[in-house]
């Protein structure tokens, strides 16, 4: 066990490895319920849509039909990333958030700010009465079809970033199509009293039990950012390989969008992969390139692909294909530019 955002959280249940294994070849689960579910209520000039096409980065309104989520960034005004999340389009009066627990005070704290001067009758409620358990890999709908009866029947035809309302023997479940593993799955929304039954539910469904470890090693072969790490508040998401979430496309206003126009990108995020064995690739080494230094943002020795791979914030002139040099312990290490994801659906996607 280790402390993650002030939440007593779990490493791993044996072996680090054997659950990454799992996620990618059958189904594991993660107990997330660190992640924080916000709910937004409003009508009229109060309404969440209204609200958060100026709070957030991306555009809410391509969130057409019920259920349909939205991946995107709360900025701040200077342009820097507060957090990353998740928005939910459930009715016109009902948005759902879900933001990371680390930043969930500080994100929270924000809305308020921002609705106190363009939605004050906007209503803002944290559910720390619920509990998220996300279930990933090849095999994970199946499993959780097994493990909550009905289910299949309402999910069957869920397509990626899409939400319902499963009705279920312990109470209602939310259940989510996302995931941060690069695994096709479930993050399945309950109320904290019934997480337990939930998770001896899957458990006896067979799904294996994952901790932060295999979490991290996942994500990170998936390409996808972590909050602290790949991006923060004094980064910008054109620097930090999120540029695809800020929607620029129309007139609309939002939060940072000024800064962001004034200030063009001189750096990116991008893959690496170790050229050799004598090291493993960590954040915050140096990268040494052609056109200026750079950094290591996440690294780690990927258990799939059995190479050590990272993301890393470069110069923007250095191309996709191009050796660089990592600092590893005094040591200058080939490592090669490549385009994440390196590893999506059980598939090596970089050579």
């Amino acid at each position: 066990m280790v402390d993650f955002g002030g939440f007593d959280m779990p490493l791993h249940y044996g072996s680090q490895i054997d659950e990454h294994h799992a996620v990618r070849s059958d189904a594991g689960m993660f107990d997330v319920s660190h992640m924080r579910v916000v709910d937004l209520h409003g009508e009229g000039a109060d309404s969440p849509r209204t609200f958060l096409r100026h709070a957030l980065a991306n555009d809410v309104d391509k969130l057409e039909t019920p259920g349909k989520a939205l991946y995107s960034c709360l900025l701040r005004d200077d342009g820097g990333v507060l957090d990353d999340l998740i928005v939910y389009f459930l009715r016109e009066d009902f948005f759902r958030i879900v933001v990371n627990a680390a930043t969930a005070d500080k994100d929270i704290a924000w809305l308020h700010t921002l609705a106190a001067k363009r939605a004050p009758g906007l209503s803002i409620t944290p559910r720390e009465d619920l509990a998220m358990i996300a279930v990933q890999g090849p095999q994970a709908r199946a499993k959780v079809w097994r493990a909550i009866p009905g289910s299949e029947t309402a999910t069957k035809d869920l397509k990626p970033f899409n939400a319902t309302t499963v009705s279920a023997p312990s109470g209602d479940a939310f259940v989510a199509r996302t995931g941060y593993t690069g695994e096709d799955g479930f993050e399945i929304v309950v109320p904290a009293a019934h997480a337990a039954a939930l998770w001896q539910a899957l458990r006896d469904a067979g799904v294996t039990a994952c901790g932060l470890g295999a979490r991290d090693t996942l994500r990170l072969e998936a390409g996808m950012n972590l909050y602290g790490q790949d991006m923060d508040e004094a980064v910008s998401p054109l620097e930090s390989g999120l540029a695809w979430t800020v929607d620029t496309k129309t007139g609309r206003e939002f939060v940072g969008r000024d800064a962001l126009q004034a200030k063009p990108a001189t750096r990116r995020l991008v893959g690496l992969v170790l050229g050799g064995a004598g090291g493993v690739l960590r954040a915050h080494q140096r990268v040494h390139t052609a056109h200026g230094e750079g950094e290591i943002t996440s690294g780690t020795f990927s258990p799939t692909m059995k190479r050590s791979i990272a993301l890393a914030r470069v110069p923007v002139a250095v191309d996709d294909g191009d050796t660089v040099h990592v600092d590893v312990r005094g040591r200058l290490l080939d490592a090669r530019v490549v385009k994440p994801p390196f590893v999506r659906s059980g598939r090596v996607l970089v050579s």
